[in-house]
């Protein structure tokens, strides 16, 4: 079946440049490209395979070594003196798998035939594969962080290594890198991202005129994909040609001092982390220039560069949106832009007759990344102080605040920032206090779950992964364990009839090694978004821990999830998922006020677990309660009892109670569910981990 044609893919003129400018000047550093699903990501990054010009190959090599400079340390080498005829044929587009495994991304050695007939036998994998072509990663967030920094590595340095048991091979692997992302579903850590040359935001435009276009041409392709890649074939057949040419001006681009200070300018204002920016934006805008068939870097591709390679590396946690204030790169760059360029530049070759469609994009073209959020106003106040609703033995005052829609509206915010609640009319929230700000982020206690289990690799829970130091050895053959091997084997040289010093090692007595790592787990936030948590300033220091608690969660390549009390019933509010920002971002629309219903809250929590446990089940759960333990709603009792549905769940309870009376209701809930209680004051680190106890209690 023919692929959709590139040139036929409507509109995300900032992703056909970003992939444009990566197939000139593939030591750009590829593209991540970053939007909601059903955006036609997958389906033009593999449209521009068919763009690529083809190579030159050294005949039956593996490797796809160069006839002109083959690798002399290529595994399938050596070959013939450089110069001598080979084979061209189309660029590869490799794919990537989420479920890859090392072996498959680097390659393997046939481990049996090495210790048994001392032949060192690799199979290329798919970085091999890759070489001189397009490695294409659908759903990059999703690969595990040693697949990542593989890929990345071999992307950097233009080689791949394998190691394995004192037997080493390198070959070349440069290619143009892509990998494709929902935010949704998760973030790729500060340090990853950064290795991406440029990125490029995707969504779906609101306009119906082009939306109808959309939906017109993919009925077309699959109504006739033939007749409707060959209705499109010369205007990819142009684009094709442009993208030769230019890498045939690309060394002749000229990039002036001026062009220079103005890309280290851009970088130093919007202080990025080091100086991999400023190099990516001047070979961004060099293949720019040889783009658009100027002999010499403009202020426009300087623009565009910064547009495309900027906005991934302006966050500065993970809660912050990746983004470029683009008034700011304006004024950098009309102060900076002061020097001469070519006005004029020498006319090109005439291309084919037919026209492709308009990618010279300038300066005001093409869809703008997300600008970084509005500052709040200077004029919100933290509201005074209120006196605690929830007294000894007292229901009245919460039951008012529950008929009068609560005492006002708190929101769990970013770092640093307060966020407005939704959902009540603009009067009612005049009427009301605005949410108090947030109280300093720092770094909460570790809490892991007992045991060791078998989830994702991660770096909070002791689990046996595929990385992580050896404690054992078990029978296989994916990797070997040489020592478990020989004794293994050892026993049965007499009846296999051993002669010489040599050992005779049969298949079944290879041994792999048993790994014990961190695994990531899924942490379920539940919280009490009742009247009582917005007395006495206590939300501000909720909100502290919580955030505190969600940054920890993503460092440690948790999955998070959230369900809230308040009123009369409890709500999922942040389904379980990778994407620790939804969380955040769930938890600054969240309203406070009204009753307690402990025992609600609990319940929804159960069946949160549940449903998680049959989608996935070697992902360990760890409970999170923040809680000052008061039920308003209901009783104690009840919320006890409903507690007893977790009790296979490793847990802890955050106790936010304050004031010189405590009745210890936290303590008591934390009891009866085996769980660790921690006072919301002493959550910060103290220099231990924190085990939760799997020792169950019944109060």
């Amino acid at each position: 079946m023919n692929s959709y044609p590139f040139s036929a893919v409507a509109g995300l003129e900032d992703l056909k440049l970003a992939l444009l400018i990566n197939a000139v000047s593939p030591s750009v550093g590829g593209v991540l490209v970053r939007g909601e699903k059903g955006t036609a990501k997958s389906t033009i990054v593999r449209a521009l395979a068919a763009l690529l010009p083809g190579v030159d190959v050294v005949a039956g090599c593996r490797f796809s070594c160069d006839p002109g400079a083959p690798d002399p340390e290529c595994p399938d080498g050596p070959h013939a003196e450089a110069g001598r005829a080979g084979e061209v044929r189309q660029a590869r587009l490799v794919e990537l798998p989420v479920g890859a495994s090392e072996d498959r991304l680097v390659g393997s050695l046939d481990l049996e035939r090495a210790l048994t007939d001392g032949v060192r036998a690799y199979q290329p994998g798919l970085l091999a594969a890759a070489h001189r072509g397009l490695l294409y990663v659908d759903e990059v967030n999703l690969l595990h962080d040693h697949l990542v920094d593989l890929l990345l590595d071999a992307a950097a340095m233009g080689q791949s290594y394998v190691e394995r048991e004192g037997v080493s091979i390198r070959h070349a692997s440069r290619f143009l890198l892509v990998g494709t992302m929902n935010p949704e579903e998760g973030e790729l850590r500060p340090q990853l991202l950064d290795r991406f040359g440029l990125t490029a935001e995707v969504a779906a435009t609101r306009d119906p005129d082009e939306r109808a276009e959309v939906v017109r041409r993919r009925l077309a392709y699959e109504a006739d994909p033939a007749a409707f890649a060959a209705d499109w074939s010369q205007a990819d057949a142009e684009l094709a040609w442009r993208i030769s040419e230019a890498r045939d001006r690309l060394s002749k681009v000229v990039l002036s001092d001026g062009a220079l200070r103005q890309i280290t300018a851009v970088c130093a204002e919007f202080e990025v982390d080091g100086l991999r920016a400023d190099i990516v934006m001047a070979r961004a805008a060099i293949a720019l220039a040889a783009w658009h068939d100027r002999g010499a870097v403009t202020p426009a591709d300087v623009r565009l560069a910064a547009r495309l390679a900027l906005p991934h590396r302006r966050r500065r946690d993970p809660f912050d949106a990746p983004g470029l204030d683009e008034d700011t790169l304006d004024e950098v760059l009309d102060r900076t832009g002061d020097y001469d360029v070519e006005e004029d530049p020498p006319p090109g070759k005439v291309p084919p007759p037919r026209p492709a469609p308009d990618l010279d994009l300038d300066d005001q073209s093409g869809e703008t990344t997300a600008r970084d959020p509005e500052p709040e106003s200077e004029t919100d106040t933290e509201p005074e102080p209120e006196p605690d609703p929830d007294g000894p033995g007292s229901g009245g005052r919460e039951e008012q605040e529950h008929a009068e829609g609560g005492p006002g509206e708190g929101a769990l915010v970013d770092i640093g920032q307060a966020l407005s609640g939704g959902g009540q009319d603009e009067k009612t929230r005049a009427d009301r206090p605005k949410p108090s700000p947030a109280g300093a982020v720092y770094r909460p206690r570790l809490f892991v779950v007992p045991g060791i289990g078998e989830g994702a690799p991660g770096r909070r829970s002791r689990a046996r992964t595929p990385y992580g130091r050896t404690v054992g050895a078990r029978p296989g053959s994916r990797t070997v364990h040489l020592t478990g091997t020989l004794f293994a084997a050892a026993p049965h040289q007499r009846s296999r009839g051993r002669t010489g010093t040599g050992l005779v090692i049969r298949a079944e007595d290879i041994r792999e090694p048993v790994r014990e790592g961190r695994e990531g787990n899924l942490v379920l936030f539940v919280v009490d978004a009742s009247g009582s948590m917005a007395a006495r300033k206590r939300m501000s220091a909720v909100k502290a821990a919580v955030l505190s608690l969600l940054l920890d969660a993503y460092q440690r390549r948790d999955k998070v999830g959230l369900v809230t009390f308040r009123g009369t019933s409890a709500e999922t509010t942040l389904p379980p998922t990778s994407s620790v920002e939804a969380g955040a971002r769930r938890l600054g629309e969240l309203p406070t006020g009204g009753r307690t219903p402990l025992a609600a809250g609990l319940v929804r929590a159960a069946l949160v677990l549940r449903t998680e446990r049959q989608r996935d089940p070697a992902r360990r759960p760890l409970l999170v309660i923040v809680t000052d333990g008061r039920a308003t709603h209901g009783s104690l009792d009840d919320a006890l009892r409903a507690s007893d549905l977790l009790r296979d769940a490793a847990s802890v309870v955050v106790d936010c109670e304050s004031g010189p009376v405590r009745l210890g209701l936290a303590g008591r809930l934390a009891a009866r569910l085996g769980a660790e209680s921690v006072r919301l004051e002493d959550l910060a680190a103290d220099g231990l981990a924190d085990v939760v106890r799997d020792r169950r209690v019944v109060a």
